[in-house]
C-alpha cells in the first residue's frame, strides 16, 4: 500500500472518530434527560450515579400530565406557535417575492439592508418599549397578542429566507404564464408558489422552532397559569425548595418532541435557505 493511500486512510479514520465523538458529545445531554425521565425518584438521587434506570417507569410523565397539567401548556404553545408561524409564512412570502422581483429599486435594497440589521439587535433591548406599547393597548396576558408579537420577531429573517428561495425561480416562468393569459397574481399562485413549496416548509420550520422555544417574551406578557406556554411551565418547575428532576426531565422530553419533528422534516430546506441567503442576499 502506498504512503498516500495510508495517509488518506488515516485521515478518513480520524474524521470518522472525530464525528462519532462529536455526536456522542452532542446527544449526551439528550440521552441523560431521557433516562432521567424514566428513573424513579430514588434512582435519580442515588450515589454512585445510575446512568441507566433499573426499572424504567413512566411515572414522571403521569405526574407531569396529572398534577402539573402539562397538556394545557402544550395546547397553549401549539396555538401560539402554529398561528405565529403561519402568519410569518404568509407575510414573509409576499415580502420575499417583492424583494426578489424588484432587485433594481434602491428602496428595496435599503429595505433588505434594514432586515439584515434587525438581526443584530438583541431582543431584550426592545422589551421595555414593547411592553409599554402592549400595556397601553391592554394586550397583556393574551395568547393572541403573544402570537402576533412572536410573528413580528421572526418576520424579518423569514422574509430574508423567503427571498432566497424566490431568487431560485427564473422570472421567465412567470413571463411565459402571463403570455399564456395568466395575470401576475395567477402566475404567482399557479406557477411560482408550487415551485417554492420547499421554501414555505423552511420558513415555517424556522419560525416554529424559534417561537416554540422562546421564554423571555412569554414571561413578560403572560401572567395567569391557565395561559402559560411550555417554556414558562418548565421555568415554573424551578422553586426555592428545589427542582423535581423527574418531572422536569419528562417535561423537557415532551417539549423537545415537536421541534425535533418539525426540524427533521424541514432541516434540509432551512440549510438551503441559509446558504442561498448568504450567497445571494
Amino acid at each position: 500500500m502506498s504512503t498516500h493511500s495510508c495517509r488518506k486512510g488515516l485521515l478518513t479514520a480520524g474524521r470518522f472518530i472525530a464525528l462519532v465523538a462529536f455526536l456522542l458529545f452532542s446527544i449526551g445531554p439528550l440521552l441523560w434527560i431521557i433516562t432521567t425521565s424514566l428513573k424513579s425518584t430514588d434512582e435519580i438521587y442515588t450515589f454512585p450515579i445510575k446512568y441507566i434506570p433499573s426499572h424504567p417507569s413512566f411515572e414522571s410523565y403521569r405526574k407531569l400530565f396529572s398534577f402539573a397539567d402539562f397538556g394545557m401548556y402544550i395546547t397553549n404553545s401549539l396555538l401560539v406557535t402554529v398561528s405565529g408561524s403561519i402568519g410569518a409564512v404568509f407575510f414573509s412570502m409576499f415580502g420575499g417575492y417583492a424583494l426578489s422581483r424588484r432587485k433594481s429599486r434602491r428602496s428595496n435594497k435599503v429595505l433588505l439592508l434594514v432586515l439584515y440589521f434587525t438581526q443584530t439587535v438583541p431582543t431584550f433591548i426592545l422589551m421595555v418599549p414593547l411592553y409599554t406599547m402592549v400595556v397601553k393597548f391592554h394586550g397583556t396576558d393574551n395568547l393572541t397578542v403573544l402570537s402576533v408579537i412572536y410573528m413580528v420577531t421572526v418576520l424579518a429573517f423569514c422574509t430574508i429566507m423567503a427571498k432566497s428561495f424566490f431568487d431560485r425561480i427564473p422570472e421567465s416562468l412567470e413571463e411565459a404564464a402571463i403570455i399564456d393569459g395568466c395575470t401576475t397574481t395567477q402566475a404567482l399562485f399557479r406557477v411560482v408558489m408550487p415551485l417554492v413549496l420547499p421554501g414555505i416548509v423552511a420558513v415555517f420550520s424556522f419560525a416554529f422552532t424559534n417561537i416554540w422555544n422562546e421564554l423571555f417574551i412569554a414571561i413578560m406578557f403572560i401572567s395567569s397559569s391557565s395561559k402559560m406556554t411550555v417554556p414558562i411551565a418548565l421555568n415554573s418547575f424551578i422553586s426555592k425548595a428545589g427542582i423535581s428532576w423527574d418531572i422536569m426531565s419528562a417535561g423537557l422530553v415532551m417539549a423537545l418532541l415537536p421541534t425535533m419533528i418539525i426540524f427533521a422534516v424541514g432541516q434540509k430546506y432551512i440549510v438551503a435557505g441559509l446558504t442561498d441567503g448568504g450567497v445571494k442576499g
